[in-house]
């Protein structure tokens, strides 16, 4: 089968900025990965889009824009379409058949149905002369699922295109982004999925809200602090953790005031030991005890996260491993997965299925807009 170019936009629970990422796929087991950037938002624009969160929270259908909503979701397009511009001067070999595009989450409720990205498919078509596919989310909450995850189709993919010495199923993709989520892909079969937990969100908010910083770099703060497994504890008696998989999270879901009274340090080393904890005790929803754990996202770059994480996993007899040793790019899988989404939804291949997100069936998703 003939190959599809496609780019891959997201930009994710971080707010930091978008991710391009580029392949040639079938949408099924032939993936050629290509290359990536990285634009980030200024400090303003993120202003907005966390102002937007709030904002948000009164949409109580999917196509409500109030407030500076409209604006906002017209800026963001804009900035996509120049991200677009940016990456084709970097990469003209690239020039994409088809885009997916996420657009930015500002509001995820499964229990109701309700899942908000602001981007308009429409306007970025127009802007870039190139088919769009968007809103991929929206089909698999019609058929009864959680609207997330929807990175563990291509996580599958990734699966079979490793080298045998990493062939080690079954396997876990472990994307430790904002909010962190997991995909378990067996020898055979469908994969399951889930989000685990808190990734770096609040370990961002912390660090802003205590120190003034955007995020903690490199786990310096953490570095000088410690765990107090006492708030660990806490934060994994919330009823989250009891629920069953399938299930996915809000921003809004997990907030501060369990570390509130601790130091700056302490409270990045505590946040961290969470976010290590909730990823492991993600296992117990497993069929198999995994024997290999592959970590993406940039929470994979936080030395105490994936410390963590690879001392308890240690424990069950199994390996971490960064994406980049396994020959793969964990700073854009996300933006890569959206990419091959794009080229499943346009074949009309299943984006989601029961084990992922809760769906009725396996349920393809998004809206093709053309230039």
């Amino acid at each position: 089968m003939t190959l599809t170019t496609a780019l891959g936009l997201m930009s994710g629970t971080s707010m930091d900025g978008i991710d391009i990422a580029a392949m040639r796929t079938d949408g099924e087991s032939n993936v050629e990965r290509g290359p990536s950037l990285f634009v980030p938002y200024d400090d303003a624009f993120r202003s907005r889009i966390e102002t937007a969160l709030q904002t948000a929270k009164a949409i109580k259908q999917r196509d409500e824009r109030p407030s500076d909503l409209a604006e906002l979701e017209r800026d963001l397009t804009l900035r996509h379409a120049e991200a677009v511009a940016a990456f084709l001067a970097n990469f003209p070999d690239w020039e994409p058949d088809l885009i997916g595009f996420h657009g930015q989450t500002v509001l995820h409720r499964p229990a109701e149905g309700l899942t908000v990205q602001l981007g308009d498919g429409a306007l970025l078509a127009q802007r870039t002369g190139t088919r769009v596919v968007y809103d991929m989310r929206a089909a698999d909450m019609n058929a009864g699922g959680q609207g997330a995850p929807l990175v563990p189709a291509y996580h599958a993919a990734l699966a079979k295109s490793l080298s045998d010495s990493y062939r080690k199923t079954p396997t876990v993709f472990v994307n430790i982004g904002g909010i962190s989520n997991v995909t378990y892909v067996p020898a055979a079969g469908d994969p399951v999925a889930f989000d685990s937990g808190p990734g770096n969100q609040l370990i961002d908010q912390w660090m802003q809200r205590e120190g003034g910083l955007a995020f903690d770099a490199d786990g310096a703060a953490a570095a000088r602090g410690s765990v107090h497994q006492s708030v660990v504890d806490t934060y994994l008696q919330l009823p989250f953790f009891a629920q069953l998989a399938p299930k996915s999270l809000d921003r809004s879901d997990f907030d501060l005031s369990a570390v509130t009274g601790l130091s700056l340090n302490d409270g990045a080393r505590t946040l961290a030991a969470l976010a290590a904890e909730a990823v492991f005790a993600a296992r117990k929803q497993m069929p198999e005890t995994p024997k290999l754990w592959i970590l993406c996202g940039g929470g994979r770059k936080n030395p105490h996260i994936a410390g963590d994480l690879r001392r308890l996993v240690q424990t069950i007899d199994g390996e971490v491993l960064a994406a980049e040793d396994v020959g793969l790019d964990g700073d854009a899988t996300e933006a890569e997965a959206w990419a091959y989404l794009a080229v499943r939804s346009a074949r009309g291949l299943p984006l989601t299925w029961p084990t992922t997100t809760g769906c009725r069936q396996p349920t393809t998703g998004g809206v093709m807009v053309q230039p």
